[in-house]
């Protein structure tokens, strides 16, 4: 009965993560959902700035310290291991959703591209980065999701630089997690590969 209710759980967890996933690319493309990067939830520059940037901050310290081996170890002594992956997929989702729901439009456009073939390669471009990102993390379509958009506005561009700096944060992070696990067979590792690109580097 257990498994069977940590199965369930894990299907419901996954089921807001995917919706929360989906919606967050609506969010981000402005497609489809009624509120986007760009639309709604006006605000004042200073106030929207403040704001938006503690939805994030509140995004990157849930996303990085339930990912930590310390906070596992600790959090599992409270909720069984078997759905300690569901939960933090679970919470990560919600802190997607508040930052969706919350977020202060700020549309002054800092670039825009006005040739529509351009723009709609750059929207697929940005799309096929998302799709990867569903399938995997920390890889450089990380970036490409989104930062590539046709028209930038100054909330966009801050959603991007603040996502940006926190990928490179978390990879950071898990990198010290990884020399902790792995010694010097992760060191001899990175120092042969690049950390964003995973191309070898030159001898």
């Amino acid at each position: 009965m257990g498994r069977f209710i940590a199965f369930l759980y894990g299907l419901v967890a996954y089921a807001i993560f995917f919706a929360s996933f989906v919606y967050a690319i609506g969010f981000v493309e402005g497609l489809v959902v009624p509120k986007t990067i760009d639309i709604g939830g006006a605000a004042p520059t200073t106030e929207a700035l403040i704001v938006n940037l503690l939805l994030l901050s509140v995004f990157a310290v849930q996303h990085s310290l339930m990912a930590r081996k310390q906070f596992k170890a600790w959090w599992t002594r409270i909720v069984p291991a078997s759905v300690e992956r569901s939960t933090y997929v679970l919470f990560s989702s919600l802190a997607l959703a508040l930052l969706c729901w919350q977020w202060r439009a700020m549309p002054t456009v800092v670039w825009q591209i006005t040739d529509p073939r351009i723009a709609n390669a750059v929207i697929g471009l940005s799309l096929a980065g998302f799709l990867i990102v569903l399938t995997s993390t920390f890889l450089i379509n990380h970036f490409i999701a989104f930062w590539a958009a046709p028209t930038m506005t100054v909330g966009h561009l801050l959603f991007a630089a603040a996502t940006t700096g926190y990928i490179i944060i978390g990879t950071l992070l898990e990198e010290r997690d990884l020399i902790e696990t792995f010694g010097d067979e992760y060191r001899d590792y990175r120092a042969r590969v690049s950390m964003l690109v995973p191309w070898r580097k030159s001898a």
